[in-house]
């Protein structure tokens, strides 16, 4: 393991099949979250592209992450949670393909967020849909939000806007 573990080897899938990976996004602050359309938090769509175009300039992205882990509130696939998204919320900021986020078969960029003995910094599951990390521009997991923060409130903000302003 590297002294400094980031999310930058990973590769993963949009929505539309392309393959992303997370090292495109260095020198940027990320909140990665996982998403669901069918929970009380999915208005939280809403709140998280308030937050990518309030700080987009700075150098801040959110990527989204559907999973049906809970509850199966992620009934849709593809396209459609693709659809659901940017026509019910707007969504503009990248959505992945669906997986799981929790448990042996959690993906391993998930295993990584959550378990501090691979990120080397906190640890911190996913309890439910709208589980959010703040990752640093050097590709580090840095901090986390419970569903139950929104991503409009002061807290989320200011972690933000101190990360965009670090070196």
């Amino acid at each position: 393991m590297n002294a400094n573990p980031t999310i930058y080897p990973f590769k993963l899938k949009l929505l539309n099949g392309k393959e992303k990976v997370l090292s495109d996004y260095k020198g940027q602050v990320l909140l990665i979250v996982n998403t669901a359309s069918g929970c009380g938090f999915t208005p939280q769509l809403q709140e998280l592209q308030d937050l990518r175009n309030e700080f987009a300039a700075q150098g801040f992205e959110v990527l989204g992450f559907p999973s049906n882990d809970f509850g199966g509130q992620e009934p849709l696939e593809g396209e459609a949670i693709n659809t659901f998204c940017e026509v019910n919320y707007g969504v503009q900021f990248p959505i992945f393909e669906k997986m799981m986020v929790r448990g042996k078969e959690a993906h391993p960029l998930f295993q990584f967020l959550s378990s501090k003995k691979l990120n080397g910094h906190l640890n911190s599951i996913p309890k439910w849909n709208f589980h959010k990390y703040l990752i640093n521009k050097n590709g580090e997991v840095v901090d986390f939000f419970y569903s139950f923060t929104k991503p409009s409130s002061s807290k989320v903000k200011k972690k933000i806007q101190r990360l965009l302003e670090s070196e």
